[in-house]
Protein backbone atom coordinates (compact mmCIF):
# COMPACT_ATOMS: atom_id res chain seq x y z
CA UNK A 1 0.00 0.00 0.00
CA UNK A 2 2.02 2.62 -1.45
CA UNK A 3 0.19 5.90 -0.48
CA UNK A 4 1.44 9.34 -1.02
CA UNK A 5 2.49 9.41 3.15
CA UNK A 6 4.59 6.24 2.48
CA UNK A 7 6.42 6.90 -0.26
CA UNK A 8 7.68 10.73 1.07
CA UNK A 9 8.62 8.45 4.58
CA UNK A 10 10.40 6.15 2.33
CA UNK A 11 12.23 8.94 0.19
CA UNK A 12 13.55 10.58 2.97
CA UNK A 13 14.44 7.64 5.00
CA UNK A 14 16.88 6.67 2.59
CA UNK A 15 18.14 10.37 1.87
CA UNK A 16 18.59 10.45 5.67
CA UNK A 17 20.62 6.51 5.29
CA UNK A 18 22.80 8.02 2.55
CA UNK A 19 23.66 11.23 4.56
CA UNK A 20 24.78 8.97 7.45
CA UNK A 21 26.81 7.07 5.20
CA UNK A 22 28.47 9.62 3.30
CA UNK A 23 29.27 11.37 6.71
CA UNK A 24 30.67 8.29 7.90
CA UNK A 25 33.20 8.31 5.21
CA UNK A 26 33.88 11.89 5.20
CA UNK A 27 32.82 13.71 8.36
CA UNK A 28 30.85 16.81 7.44
CA UNK A 29 28.74 18.86 10.27
CA UNK A 30 26.12 19.94 7.59
CA UNK A 31 25.98 16.91 6.13
CA UNK A 32 25.20 15.05 9.26
CA UNK A 33 22.98 17.55 10.75
CA UNK A 34 20.82 16.82 7.18
CA UNK A 35 20.96 13.32 7.84
CA UNK A 36 19.27 13.87 11.45
CA UNK A 37 16.69 16.73 9.85
CA UNK A 38 15.35 13.99 7.06
CA UNK A 39 15.24 11.47 9.62
CA UNK A 40 13.27 13.70 12.33
CA UNK A 41 10.88 14.94 8.75
CA UNK A 42 10.56 11.35 7.90
CA UNK A 43 9.51 9.96 11.32
CA UNK A 44 7.26 12.77 11.42
CA UNK A 45 5.60 11.91 7.55
CA UNK A 46 5.70 8.02 9.01
CA UNK A 47 3.46 8.74 11.68
CA UNK A 48 0.77 10.80 9.79
CA UNK A 49 1.28 7.15 8.08
CA UNK A 50 0.09 5.05 10.80
CA UNK A 51 -2.87 7.72 11.28
CA UNK A 52 -3.65 7.01 7.85
CA UNK A 53 -3.19 3.53 8.32
CA UNK A 54 -5.80 3.43 11.60
CA UNK A 55 -8.68 5.45 9.82
CA UNK A 56 -8.74 2.79 7.32
CA UNK A 57 -8.62 -0.25 10.01
CA UNK A 58 -11.08 1.86 12.56
CA UNK A 59 -8.80 1.30 15.50
CA UNK A 60 -5.13 1.47 16.71
CA UNK A 61 -2.57 0.56 13.79
CA UNK A 62 -1.19 -1.91 14.72
CA UNK A 63 -3.15 -4.52 15.55
CA UNK A 64 -1.70 -7.21 12.90
CA UNK A 65 1.98 -8.12 12.25
CA UNK A 66 2.19 -5.38 9.54
CA UNK A 67 1.17 -2.39 11.38
CA UNK A 68 3.33 -3.65 14.52
CA UNK A 69 6.36 -3.76 11.93
CA UNK A 70 5.30 -0.34 11.00
CA UNK A 71 5.36 1.06 14.67
CA UNK A 72 8.39 -1.06 15.30
CA UNK A 73 10.14 0.61 12.52
CA UNK A 74 9.11 4.50 13.90
CA UNK A 75 9.86 3.58 17.54
CA UNK A 76 13.55 2.35 16.45
CA UNK A 77 14.22 5.72 14.63
CA UNK A 78 13.21 7.64 17.08
CA UNK A 79 15.10 6.20 20.41
CA UNK A 80 18.05 6.42 17.68
CA UNK A 81 17.57 10.06 17.02
CA UNK A 82 16.86 10.75 20.64
CA UNK A 83 20.25 8.79 21.93
CA UNK A 84 22.41 10.84 18.83
CA UNK A 85 21.29 14.37 20.55
CA UNK A 86 21.53 12.88 23.66
CA UNK A 87 25.29 11.48 23.67
CA UNK A 88 26.30 13.74 20.35
CA UNK A 89 27.05 10.93 17.92
CA UNK A 90 26.36 10.36 14.41
CA UNK A 91 28.21 7.88 12.87
CA UNK A 92 25.39 4.87 14.10
CA UNK A 93 22.73 6.14 11.79
CA UNK A 94 24.09 4.05 8.97
CA UNK A 95 24.02 0.63 10.89
CA UNK A 96 20.19 1.51 12.42
CA UNK A 97 18.64 3.00 9.19
CA UNK A 98 18.91 -0.28 6.99
CA UNK A 99 16.46 -1.79 9.97
CA UNK A 100 13.79 1.39 10.11
CA UNK A 101 14.49 1.36 6.10
CA UNK A 102 12.99 -2.48 5.69
CA UNK A 103 10.77 -2.78 8.77
CA UNK A 104 9.01 -0.03 7.47
CA UNK A 105 9.27 -1.47 3.92
CA UNK A 106 8.06 -4.54 5.15
CA UNK A 107 4.84 -3.17 6.66
CA UNK A 108 3.35 -1.79 3.61
CA UNK A 109 3.71 -5.15 1.31
CA UNK A 110 -0.19 -5.52 1.99
CA UNK A 111 -2.85 -3.69 1.47
CA UNK A 112 -4.84 -2.62 4.77
CA UNK A 113 -7.65 -4.84 5.56
CA UNK A 114 -10.25 -3.79 8.38
CA UNK A 115 -11.13 -6.87 10.77
CA UNK A 116 -13.05 -7.34 14.16
CA UNK A 117 -10.30 -6.29 16.56
CA UNK A 118 -10.20 -9.18 19.53
CA UNK A 119 -9.52 -6.11 22.19
CA UNK A 120 -9.81 -2.43 22.06
CA UNK A 121 -9.40 0.11 24.69
CA UNK A 122 -6.28 3.31 25.90
CA UNK A 123 -5.04 0.41 28.08
CA UNK A 124 -4.70 -2.15 25.31
CA UNK A 125 -3.36 -0.03 22.81
CA UNK A 126 -0.67 1.10 25.86
CA UNK A 127 0.38 -2.44 26.20
CA UNK A 128 0.93 -2.95 22.75
CA UNK A 129 2.81 0.40 22.30
CA UNK A 130 5.19 0.15 25.61
CA UNK A 131 5.86 -3.54 23.99
CA UNK A 132 7.15 -2.51 20.96
CA UNK A 133 8.94 0.14 22.38
CA UNK A 134 10.93 -2.50 24.64
CA UNK A 135 11.57 -4.34 21.17
CA UNK A 136 12.74 -1.21 19.20
CA UNK A 137 14.89 -0.21 22.35
CA UNK A 138 16.40 -3.98 22.42
CA UNK A 139 17.14 -3.74 19.26
CA UNK A 140 19.17 -0.84 19.07
CA UNK A 141 21.02 -1.74 22.28
CA UNK A 142 21.60 -5.06 19.77
CA UNK A 143 23.06 -3.04 17.06
CA UNK A 144 25.30 -0.77 19.42
CA UNK A 145 26.54 -4.16 21.31
CA UNK A 146 27.70 -5.29 17.76
CA UNK A 147 29.50 -2.34 17.02
CA UNK A 148 31.54 -2.18 19.73
CA UNK A 149 32.20 -5.95 19.18
CA UNK A 150 32.98 -5.39 16.24
CA UNK A 151 35.17 -2.01 17.43
CA UNK A 152 37.16 -4.60 20.21
CA UNK A 153 37.93 -7.31 17.55
CA UNK A 154 39.65 -4.60 15.61
CA UNK A 155 41.40 -3.33 18.28
CA UNK A 156 42.63 -6.28 19.51
CA UNK A 157 43.88 -7.37 16.13
CA UNK A 158 45.43 -4.07 16.00
CA UNK A 159 43.78 -3.35 12.29
CA UNK A 160 41.13 -0.63 12.97
CA UNK A 161 40.40 0.94 9.34
CA UNK A 162 39.69 4.64 8.32
CA UNK A 163 35.82 4.42 9.37
CA UNK A 164 37.03 3.06 12.58
CA UNK A 165 37.89 6.34 14.05
CA UNK A 166 34.81 7.87 12.96
CA UNK A 167 32.59 5.63 15.51
CA UNK A 168 31.75 6.78 18.85
CA UNK A 169 34.34 6.02 22.02
CA UNK A 170 33.53 2.51 22.90
CA UNK A 171 32.65 3.92 26.20
CA UNK A 172 30.05 5.81 24.49
CA UNK A 173 28.59 3.21 22.76
CA UNK A 174 28.39 1.27 25.92
CA UNK A 175 26.45 4.27 27.64
CA UNK A 176 23.91 4.20 24.61
CA UNK A 177 23.81 0.62 24.81
CA UNK A 178 22.79 0.69 28.71
CA UNK A 179 20.40 3.51 28.10
CA UNK A 180 18.69 1.67 25.30
CA UNK A 181 18.27 -1.22 26.95
CA UNK A 182 17.14 0.60 30.31
CA UNK A 183 14.55 1.97 28.05
CA UNK A 184 13.62 -1.20 27.19
CA UNK A 185 13.43 -2.26 30.41
CA UNK A 186 11.09 -0.05 31.69
CA UNK A 187 8.63 0.18 28.82
CA UNK A 188 8.29 -3.68 29.08
CA UNK A 189 7.93 -3.46 32.68
CA UNK A 190 5.05 -1.21 32.28
CA UNK A 191 3.76 -2.94 29.26
CA UNK A 192 3.48 -6.09 31.07
CA UNK A 193 1.66 -4.50 33.72
CA UNK A 194 -0.84 -2.83 31.51
CA UNK A 195 -1.56 -6.42 30.01
CA UNK A 196 -1.92 -8.17 33.35
CA UNK A 197 -4.65 -5.68 33.94
CA UNK A 198 -6.07 -5.59 30.69
CA UNK A 199 -6.54 -9.76 31.11
CA UNK A 200 -7.88 -9.26 34.43
CA UNK A 201 -10.54 -7.29 32.66
CA UNK A 202 -11.56 -9.51 30.06
CA UNK A 203 -11.04 -13.19 31.77
CA UNK A 204 -11.02 -12.41 35.60
CA UNK A 205 -7.12 -13.19 36.19
CA UNK A 206 -3.54 -11.97 35.39
CA UNK A 207 -1.81 -14.98 34.47
CA UNK A 208 -2.55 -17.23 31.81
CA UNK A 209 0.50 -18.75 31.26
CA UNK A 210 0.78 -17.80 27.56
CA UNK A 211 4.00 -18.77 25.86
CA UNK A 212 3.93 -14.72 25.44
CA UNK A 213 4.16 -13.92 28.74
CA UNK A 214 6.70 -16.55 29.12
CA UNK A 215 8.91 -15.03 27.53
CA UNK A 216 8.22 -11.68 28.42
CA UNK A 217 9.07 -12.23 32.00
CA UNK A 218 12.56 -14.11 30.68
CA UNK A 219 12.90 -11.20 28.67
CA UNK A 220 12.73 -8.93 31.62
CA UNK A 221 14.68 -11.19 33.78
CA UNK A 222 17.89 -11.29 30.75
CA UNK A 223 17.92 -7.74 30.21
CA UNK A 224 17.57 -6.65 33.99
CA UNK A 225 20.71 -8.90 34.42
CA UNK A 226 22.50 -7.25 31.66
CA UNK A 227 21.95 -3.44 33.21
CA UNK A 228 23.47 -5.21 36.33
CA UNK A 229 26.65 -6.77 35.30
CA UNK A 230 27.01 -3.86 32.60
CA UNK A 231 27.97 -1.81 35.68
CA UNK A 232 30.36 -4.23 36.74
CA UNK A 233 34.15 -4.05 36.19
CA UNK A 234 34.53 -7.45 35.97
CA UNK A 235 31.60 -7.94 33.26
CA UNK A 236 32.05 -4.01 31.61
CA UNK A 237 33.22 -4.26 28.11
CA UNK A 238 32.48 -6.44 25.50
CA UNK A 239 31.23 -9.29 28.31
CA UNK A 240 28.01 -7.35 28.60
CA UNK A 241 28.28 -6.44 25.30
CA UNK A 242 28.02 -9.73 24.10
CA UNK A 243 25.20 -10.89 26.50
CA UNK A 244 23.19 -7.97 25.42
CA UNK A 245 23.78 -9.76 21.64
CA UNK A 246 22.01 -13.02 23.35
CA UNK A 247 19.49 -11.62 24.68
CA UNK A 248 18.52 -10.19 21.52
CA UNK A 249 17.57 -13.99 20.40
CA UNK A 250 14.67 -13.74 22.99
CA UNK A 251 13.56 -11.00 21.34
CA UNK A 252 13.79 -12.24 18.13
CA UNK A 253 12.12 -15.53 19.18
CA UNK A 254 8.74 -13.70 20.99
CA UNK A 255 8.44 -11.42 17.86
CA UNK A 256 8.54 -14.11 15.48
CA UNK A 257 8.03 -17.62 16.39
CA UNK A 258 6.34 -16.89 19.98
CA UNK A 259 3.71 -13.99 18.15
CA UNK A 260 2.84 -16.23 14.83
CA UNK A 261 2.80 -19.77 16.19
CA UNK A 262 2.65 -20.36 19.70
CA UNK A 263 0.58 -17.70 21.47
CA UNK A 264 -3.01 -18.00 21.97
CA UNK A 265 -3.59 -14.69 23.11
CA UNK A 266 -1.18 -12.56 21.37
CA UNK A 267 -0.93 -13.73 17.74
CA UNK A 268 -1.02 -11.54 14.76
CA UNK A 269 -3.72 -11.92 12.31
Amino acid sequence: MMTGWVLATLILYLVSFAAYLRNLYAENTLLGRGAAVCLAVGLGLHYYAMIERARMLGAVPYEDLWGSLSLFAWLLGALYLGLELLHRGRSVGPFVLPFVIVLFSLSHLRNVSPHPALARGPLFALHITLNILAYSAFALAFVLSVIFLLQNRLLRRRKPGGMFWRFPAMDVLERMSRSSALVGVLALATGMICGFIWANRLQGHYWNGDPKEIISVLMLVFYAGYLVLAGQKAWRGARAAALCTFNFLFVMFSYSIVNIYLSRYHRFY
